[in-house]
C-alpha cells in the first residue's frame, strides 16, 4: 500500500511538471510521405500531440529521429 501511494504521488508530481513546462514525452513515430516525412506523437500533460518533421537517414535536411522531449505550443502559465 506504501509503494502503491508512492508511485501515485510521483505519477501526480511528474503530471504537474509536464503541465507547468508544457514538454512531451515521445511515445511512438511513423515515417510518411513515402518515407520523406516522420510524424511523432508526444504525450503532454494535455493530451497527445503530433509533430510532423521532413526525414533523412543522414540528418543532413530535416531529422534522422524523432526527440524524445518536445516543448508543446501551450503552456499554461503563458
Amino acid at each position: 500500500m506504501k509503494f502503491l501511494l508512492r508511485l501515485v504521488a510521483l505519477l501526480v508530481i511528474i503530471w504537474l511538471a509536464m503541465l507547468l513546462t508544457g514538454y512531451g514525452v515521445l511515445t511512438g513515430s511513423n515515417k510518411n510521405i513515402a518515407g520523406v516525412g516522420l510524424q511523432c506523437k508526444y504525450l503532454t500533460a494535455r493530451g497527445i500531440v503530433i509533430a510532423q518533421y521532413l526525414h533523412t537517414d543522414s540528418g543532413v535536411i530535416g531529422v534522422t529521429d524523432c526527440p524524445v522531449l518536445r516543448k508543446s505550443s501551450e503552456v499554461v502559465d503563458n
